[in-house]
């Protein structure tokens, strides 16, 4: 069996670093893509998504990217449970990165067009 998911997309949220009790670094990204297929208003939507970023990954991620930066992410994807207030949990997957690549600093990079 395999678990590989390849994304690319803009960061969409400012990234913060931060750090588990037992002292590891982490980071929560969220990454911004584009469908590759118009809507019914001919425009494109984009997918929103959640990416956790660990260690070196992490800590480089927050010093090299900002909102708008261009990044590919590899990795597996989790499912995690999340409880909701009237009691019920819920499924909500992520990417957990394993490599990242920085493609382009910011949106303005006219090479990226």
């Amino acid at each position: 069996m395999l678990n590989q998911a390849i994304i690319v997309g803009k960061v969409a949220k400012e990234i913060t670093l931060n750090e588990t009790q037992d002292r590891k670094q982490v980071s929560n990204i969220i990454l911004e893509v584009k469908r590759s297929f118009k809507n019914e208003h001919g425009t494109y939507d984009s997918d929103f998504i959640h990416c956790t970023l660990w260690s070196g990954i992490a800590v480089n991620a927050a010093q090299h990217c900002q909102v708008g930066s261009v990044i590919g992410v590899k990795g597996r994807i989790k499912t995690k449970y999340i409880e909701i207030p009237n009691g019920q949990s819920i499924p909500v997957s992520e990417v957990v990165a394993e490599k990242i690549t920085f493609i382009s600093k910011t949106n303005n990079d006219k090479n990226l067009n």
